[in-house]
């Protein structure tokens, strides 16, 4: 892709991924940092239970996100998502993005998911992660990578992730108990553990996680006819 951006990433990336509704474009700070957080920045609740954020400016948000977390690791590519509900002039919706994601055994997790209110309840989110989900797990000659595991983690108060990604037929896997720990100005969004005396981080809250995948096998078994049956239905 030319771009003047290095995105860094162990795939190639698409200039888009499309459909008639959404159109997903590699995230680029110069570009889109000032509208995603102009948009987002009254609003912190879009980051309760994420481990990052909320960003006072966008400087920031490029700055400790992107520039350190995720340009770096070959494993990360953000992107930023249009809706095209209105062709003329298709509107920032928010940004949606893969981590963890290996070459070496073919697989991913689709992450860093954040749609803007006024696109939340929308066709937007569910059309997004489709359009994730045939990227990373349709086959080569199917104009996709060929993933055999997409995995989605979620804060384990976060049930409304929980959910989305069931619709979209990411399978339960489990728990995994105080998985992380979370910024010491995160006061929400914690397992409710105490802390216990002599612990290293003693004001910053644990988050329990739950794990989902969705796999080539549940893939070519039928939720790729059951993604593309809801990625339509949402209006």
């Amino acid at each position: 892709m030319a771009s003047p951006y290095d995105m860094n990433f162990c795939f190639p990336v698409p200039s888009s991924l499309q459909n008639d509704r959404v159109k997903l474009v590699p995230f680029i700070p110069s570009e889109h940092a000032d509208a995603f957080i102009a948009a987002a920045k009254n609003h912190p609740e879009l980051f309760l239970y994420l481990h990052w954020g909320p960003f006072p400016t966008a400087q920031d948000f490029v700055s400790t996100l992107i520039d350190q977390r995720i340009q770096p690791d070959r494993g990360m590519v953000l992107f930023a998502v249009f809706d095209k509900s209105t062709p003329d002039a298709p509107q920032l919706a928010g940004i949606i993005g893969l981590l963890d994601t290996s070459a070496a055994n073919l697989s991913t997790e689709i992450g860093f998911v954040v749609t803007l209110p006024a696109f939340q309840r929308t066709h937007v989110t569910a059309n997004a992660v489709g359009l994730l989900l045939h990227w990373t797990l349709d086959t080569a000659a199917e104009g996709g990578l060929g993933l055999r595991r997409v995995a989605w983690k979620a804060n384990s108060h976060n049930a409304r992730s929980v959910r989305a990604a069931e619709r979209m037929g990411f399978r339960r896997e489990g728990v995994l108990r105080w998985d992380m720990v979370l910024p010491a100005w995160k006061t929400e969004g914690g397992n409710g553990g105490g802390i216990r005396a002599g612990d290293a981080k003693a004001d910053c809250l644990g988050r329990d996680t739950v794990v989902l995948s969705l796999c080539w096998d549940d893939w070519e078994a039928g939720a790729r006819q059951s993604v593309n049956e809801i990625m339509q239905r949402m209006k």
